[in-house]
């Protein structure tokens, strides 16, 4: 018995298998709006158990990245609910990523052209990221100098996503998962190697993860704990972030803290898979018994290892990246047997359909 394709609730919401297609950027948003081709390529994958979109920004201060689709704007709301209607007509379930992406940004894709923020005015060393170039083709450049956010913009931060939640929900989906891994604002916060505030949301533990769970608690108020849900990525590297003294303590007192939250889940990502250091031996057992909730890991899972995770009662869904991208109809490949196709590198964030919606699915001969 597959427990990968097992039914599963997830604090009140039905998902039709254990299988989550993790959030990708795919850059294929060209005036910021959700597109019809995007409406099709997450139809094309909606037997998936849970979706959870591409990072979406909360708001221009929150881009970091050229041609992504944001949930700050009427028109991207309705853009959006296309999408979320697609997905429900095949009886999936789709959350969207909100994703503000603090320093990781360039003064082209901020408003008037101002410095990116962060928690502090350190840059991110050696790190890039791209912006709109010609053609609808994208330029690789640098990260641009940050500021750091004052103390009393912080709480402004939060309202953005307060209402990027709202928007979501106006928009169809079922839920919101808070962007909290990969070096962005969040972990900016976090990480202890970065924050050097001194102020009430740097130093100890509980102040460097106060941003996060004034975010975390201000959603849930407006929308409903069960239907938020944060990605996290413990030990993470990501956008020159640095290792601290007290990182696991950082990390399993934050499980602590949203376990007190019941929320629709904690999704947590190994970065090993992205060429990251990847999380330490035994680190997942210890959150497991920190966060007692729905709990969803990713990095570079197989159908194997999925299993093995499932049944070692180590996560209860496993998301999958870029199986997905090659492979609409991966959850019926997956109960066949089917053979997987490889995704083309070179597609991943260029071109418009070619490489996005183009993959076909499995045909026996």
């Amino acid at each position: 018995m597959s427990e990968l394709l097992n039914i599963y609730t997830m604090n009140g919401i039905r998902l039709n298998n254990r299988v989550v297609m993790a959030p990708m950027t795919r850059s294929r948003a060209y005036d910021l709006i959700p597109t019809d081709s995007m409406v099709t390529y997450y139809r094309q994958r909606a037997t998936a158990g849970l979706i959870v979109s591409e990072g979406s920004p909360v708001s221009m201060e929150g881009r970091g990245q050229a041609y992504t689709p944001g949930i700050y704007t009427d028109e991207q709301i309705e853009g959006w609910k296309k999408v979320t209607e697609a997905v429900h007509a095949q009886g999936g379930k789709i959350f969207i990523q909100l994703w503000h992406v603090g320093r990781s940004s360039h003064i082209a894709h901020q408003p008037d052209g101002q410095a990116p923020v962060s928690s502090v005015s350190r840059v991110a060393e050696g790190c890039t990221t791209h912006i709109p170039g010609d053609n609808c083709q994208s330029v690789r450049v640098f990260h641009s100098q940050p500021r750091a956010l004052a103390t009393d913009e912080v709480p402004r931060v939060t309202q953005d996503f307060v209402r990027a939640a709202k928007n979501a929900i106006e928009a169809g989906f079922d839920g919101v998962e808070i962007h909290a891994a990969n070096g962005y604002i969040f972990e900016q916060f976090i990480n202890g190697g970065l924050n050097d505030r001194t102020d009430r949301y740097g130093g100890t533990i509980a102040n460097r993860l106060r941003f996060t769970l004034e975010t975390v608690d201000a959603v849930s108020a407006a929308i409903g704990s069960h239907l938020t849900g944060i990605r996290i990525a413990p030990f993470g590297r990501l956008q020159d972030m640095h290792g601290f003294d007290d990182e696991q303590d950082t990390w399993l007192s934050l499980g602590i803290e949203l376990r007190r939250r019941h929320l629709a889940y904690v999704h947590l990502s190994d970065q090993e898979s992205l060429g990251a250091q990847a999380i330490p031996a035994g680190f997942l057992t210890k959150f497991r018994k920190a966060y007692e909730g729905t709990l969803i890991v990713a990095g570079s899972y197989t159908q194997a290892r999925a299993e093995m995770a499932l049944r070692e009662g180590v996560a209860d869904l496993i998301a999958f990246g870029r199986p997905f991208i090659a492979n609409p109809d991966l959850v019926k490949r997956m109960k066949n047997g089917w053979p997987m196709a490889v995704p083309d590198k070179d597609t991943f964030y260029t071109g418009r359909d070619a490489g996005y919606i183009d993959y076909p699915t499995y045909h026996v001969d």
